[in-house]
């Protein structure tokens, strides 16, 4: 009867010692204030690659803690916030980053869309244009016509 609760104490001790390692809180240190208010615009500022929209503070993928890890031994190293990003898109690509680059690609992203809106109004535009009136008067004598066929 012991050995049974001290297998389950052990248990118990070793199940909740996993649960708190499994939270994924990272506890940082850091040598001032600027610092850490640095590290959490840095990791609010990039994205999990893995969890593709959700950044790497609110992230629990195990990419994302490599990345946060990665952020603070920057800073530590004393790199910039601009340094930061520029190794995190050189490892990770453009999309780890909530601002992209002004490029080819991304304009044409944000010129395709109006471009098809465009084309869409003026394909509206041209469906609406009125008959000419010649023809129209054409039309309503056809019209006439039936109508007195039909009559008995």
């Amino acid at each position: 009867m012991k050995l049974g609760l001290l297998i389950g104490l052990v248990l118990l001790a070793i199940v909740s010692k996993s649960s708190v390692g499994a939270t994924g809180q990272d506890n940082y240190q850091f040598a001032n204030a600027q610092q850490r208010e640095t590290f959490q615009t840095l990791t609010s500022q990039l994205r999990c690659p893995m969890c593709q929209n959700q950044n790497i503070a609110d992230s629990d993928a195990m990419i994302a803690r490599d990345m946060r890890r990665k952020v603070y031994q920057l800073l530590q190293d004393g790199q910039s916030a601009e340094d930061v990003i520029a190794y995190m898109k050189a490892r990770y690509g453009d999309f780890v980053y909530y601002e992209p680059p002004l490029t080819v690609a991304t304009i044409w992203l944000w010129l395709l869309p109006v471009l098809f809106a465009g084309a869409g109004f003026w394909v509206l535009y041209r469906r609406r244009k009125p008959a000419p009136v010649e023809d129209m008067a054409q039309r309503l004598a056809q019209a006439e016509k039936l109508l007195k066929q039909d009559k008995p």
